[in-house]
């Protein structure tokens, strides 16, 4: 499913995309505060899509590419993981490359986000942050996620165990 919102379109994420999602993943600002260092094989980033794709058509997440409208730059991914019908949850996450930085881009796609889950039956989300990651903090809390725990050594990342901020909204 295709999301508009003022300055964005969100399109399912293809393996067509996966030159576009390189730059940002081989870039070590960006991937900073995410769970994997940057990946510097653009043959990795392509499997990493071709698995994204992959657990989209079993029905396990959605992935979609964010470009601005006007231009059609390509701006980042945004998607909703481990997705539980049962539970009716999932998780939400955001990625948006440095040219984007700044820009509202990321509220605005999650925004749009919020919107998509709820009108799947979603009624509960999460987000997690790394520790020391003060800008997704800030953007989950203006989307009224609420902090509801500390994950200690959550992520190994770069031979180190790293901490991080569980967030909770309820739709």
């Amino acid at each position: 499913m295709i999301l508009e919102t003022e300055r964005l379109i969100l399109a399912p994420l293809t393996v067509a995309d996966a030159p576009f999602v390189y730059p940002f993943l081989s870039d070590p600002e960006v991937m900073a505060h995410w769970d994997q260092a940057p990946i510097d094989d653009p043959e990795e980033v392509e499997a990493c899509v071709v698995a994204q794709v992959a657990q989209m058509e079993q029905a396990q997440a959605h992935y979609w590419a964010v470009r601005q409208s006007k231009t059609g730059d390509f701006l980042g991914c945004c998607e909703l993981i481990d997705i539980d019908q049962r539970h009716s949850r999932a998780e939400l996450r955001v990625i948006v490359a440095r040219a984007g930085w700044g820009q509202g881009y990321g509220l605005e796609a999650l925004r749009a986000l919020l919107t998509h889950a709820a009108s799947i039956g979603l009624k509960r989300l999460i987000a997690r942050s790394h520790v020391g990651d003060a800008r997704a903090e800030r953007l989950l809390e203006r989307l009224g996620f609420e902090a509801e725990g500390y994950l200690k050594g959550h992520v190994q990342r770069d031979g180190e165990r790293r901490d991080c901020r569980l967030y909770g909204l309820l739709l």
